[in-house]
């Protein structure tokens, strides 16, 4: 369908793309991926027409339609959200006009073998395939079907654009690149803005979507769900690989691991053969043998490494200074703006050392309940109580609000670095990707990635034990997402953490939070137990399974039914506490043998004392959790 060839895009003296060649066929589903800055962004604009390659050549047939969804658009004003939406549907005319002119000129011609007549069939199928798709259903069904999937209220519908943020205004033009049905969908970061629940409703749309589809996601779950190819860019060059993304990443290593060991095999033959010809060179017995390796070393093809980025930021948070059992907690918490209350009846406890998730819909509330916490919003009403020597770092989702767009990158951690050098500020911005001039950019030119590793620098000037992280992956690559994540499991203090992101949720977090509808809903357990959980809660689930209670709420089958959910409710609240407490235990005792061995046969360096207060202070924080695990055991 679309065929890019030896494609190349330079800046000045920086090559960003070098000859890349790429086909694209029809209803292929293809995730584009690579580290931030790699070109991925700038091939979609290729694909698009929107930016000319220095050199190369583009082979893209007339009549192809592109959808284009880029990370950063412009939105339309003066319009409801619905009428916006079905200002898309003008293209359904145009096809069918072209479908009448393809018609016409079918009839006219007798060139029944040629590529122009055979062009023209296919053409004329396409045309007919979509709008088949779209003469299902009545226009302004599917753009309300849309809407919906992707988290809007029917009360939205006739909401002015402007009245919405930038990311709702983000789904409002995805809605309208969806419905214009095009040939090949280009969709550069969708899921930035978009809640677990739209996500996997737009999981489902692109799986089932009958065109060519190019994405380019740092969502792992997503690529995985949507593609079946993946394409790499690496150091300007691409790597084309027929699987999903996790398959992608095993066959890569195997590639290169394969490269390397026939690069190696290779290097040892020329190292004989050469060694044979410096030691028979001038012996006239060997001169013939000596000519014929020559020769073959003249013409052999010689195995070369594929270059590979490795660079990736590294994160190890410092040690958490020690806090009171409980960091958070708020009985019958009502919070808002304006008086106005955007969750009411929260109650909520957060205690040392656990790792939560906020979950929820866009605008339901997650970062105002994080606000909350973080003593930036008060509530409207409710008790909220802090735990003893809480000391929290904040990373807010708004990075480009919060950080000073005309200070440099060395400058904003100078503001906040009290008793660091400008060494030792070099040597932080060094291990997150901020090299040589670089720490000399202004914040306002770094591009989202930047940011976000920007802000996470910001977070290590100072031992925090509460890390309350809003959105933290938003703009990351997969690399830079996994290694945020290995730190945050290593990390010994509390998280909380806002996210959409299922894969970084898995694994990282044992309990969620959820705010949906004005209530805040405890959820034990990880992320796919609770996606798990949400499909199987709908009334007719409830109705199928207890017919009876639900029809009499005031019933004693309805009691009993009431009373036995509870029941269950705290015996797994207890569970889930019981788990942690013992996974807490086996870690503090892996972490005090690792000292008792050091302790047993110190180093130079090592410091006696302050292992010893370690020791200590890790024998009785275990002391601690055994004890309430012993006291909740005998509940259960």
């Amino acid at each position: 369908m679309i065929s890019l060839g030896g494609i190349t895009l330079t800046y000045g003296s920086f090559t960003l793309l070098d000859r890349v060649s790429l086909h694209i066929s029809e209803n292929e589903k293809i995730g584009l991926v690579g580290r931030n800055g790699c070109g991925k962004s700038t091939l979609l604009k290729i694909l698009n027409g929107e930016v000319s390659p220095t050199s190369g050549s583009i082979d893209r047939p007339s009549g192809i339609t592109a959808g284009y969804l880029p990370q950063i658009m412009k939105h339309s004003k003066g319009r409801s959200v619905i009428d916006e939406v079905m200002t898309v549907f003008s293209s359904t005319k145009k096809a069918s006009d072209e479908l009448e002119e393809i018609s016409r000129e079918l009839s006219e011609r007798t060139d029944y073998e040629s590529e122009e007549y055979l062009g023209l069939i296919e053409r004329m199928n396409m045309i007919s395939d979509r709008l088949d798709i779209e003469s299902g259903e009545p226009e302004n069904v599917r753009a309300a079907k849309t809407l919906l999937g992707l988290g809007f209220s029917e009360k939205d519908f006739e909401r002015p654009t402007e009245t919405f943020s930038q990311g709702w205004n983000m789904r409002i033009e995805l809605a309208k690149v969806l419905l214009s049905s095009p040939d090949i969908l280009l969709l550069d970061e969708p899921t930035n803005h978009l809640d677990i629940e739209s996500i996997e409703w737009l999981e489902d749309y692109l799986k089932a979507y009958r065109g060519a589809v190019i994405v380019v996601s740092h969502d792992r779950h997503f690529l995985d769900s949507v593609t079946s190819r993946t394409v790499e860019i690496v150091l300007g060059h691409i790597e084309d690989y027929k699987v999903p993304y996790s398959k992608y990443l095993v066959l890569r290593e195997e590639r290169l691991a394969q490269q390397k060991a026939s690069y190696d095999n290779q290097q040892r033959m020329i190292e004989k053969t050469e060694d044979f010809i410096n030691r028979f060179r001038y012996k006239p017995t060997k001169s013939n043998q000596v000519q014929s390796r020559i020769k073959a070393l003249d013409k052999l093809e010689r195995i070369e490494i594929d270059e590979v980025d490795t660079s990736a930021f590294k994160l190890h948070f410092p040690p958490a200074p020690r806090s009171g059992d409980v960091v958070f907690g708020c009985e019958d918490l009502s919070a808002g703006y304006d008086g106005k209350a955007v969750f009411s009846g929260a109650t909520v406890e957060i205690r040392r050392g656990e790792k939560v998730a906020f979950v929820g819909r866009n605008g339901e509330g997650k970062t105002t309940l994080m606000r909350v916490i973080m003593g930036e919003l008060e509530p409207l009403s409710g008790k909220v109580y802090g735990g003893h020597n809480v000391t929290p770092g904040y990373y807010a989702q708004n990075q480009e609000d919060i950080l000073d767009g005309s200070d440099t990158v060395l400058g904003t951690l100078e503001k906040s670095a009290a008793g660091w050098t400008v060494s030792q500020l070099r040597d932080l911005l060094g291990a997150f990707l901020f090299r040589g001039d670089e720490i000399e950019k202004r914040v306002s030119v770094l591009s989202g990635g930047e940011r976000a590793r920007l802000g996470m620098a910001k977070l290590m000037l100072r031992s925090c034990n509460l890390l309350a992280l809003d959105e933290p992956t938003n703009h990351m690559d997969i690399r830079s997402k996994d290694v945020l994540k290995e730190a945050l499991g290593k990390y010994d203090g509390t998280l909380i953490v806002v996210s959409h992101d299922r894969d970084f949720l898995s694994g990282l977090v044992d309990k969620l939070y959820e705010v949906r509808d004005g209530r805040v809903r405890e959820h034990l357990g990880d992320v796919s137990s609770f996606l798990q959980k949400r499909k199987l809660e709908s009334l007719s689930e409830l109705e199928r399974r207890f017919p009876k209670a639900v029809e009499k709420k005031d019933s004693e089958a309805a009691k009993t039914f009431m009373k036995v959910k509870a029941e269950s409710k705290e015996r797994k609240k207890l569970l889930a506490r019981v788990a942690f407490l013992e996974k807490k235990v086996s870690s503090l005792e892996d972490e005090m043998s690792g000292i008792e061995k050091i302790l047993a046969s110190p180093g130079e360096n090592d410091d006696i004392l302050e292992l010893t207060r370690s020791y200590l202070e890790k024998k009785m924080e275990k002391e601690a959790f055994e004890s309430e695990w012993v006291e909740l055991a005998e509940k259960i």
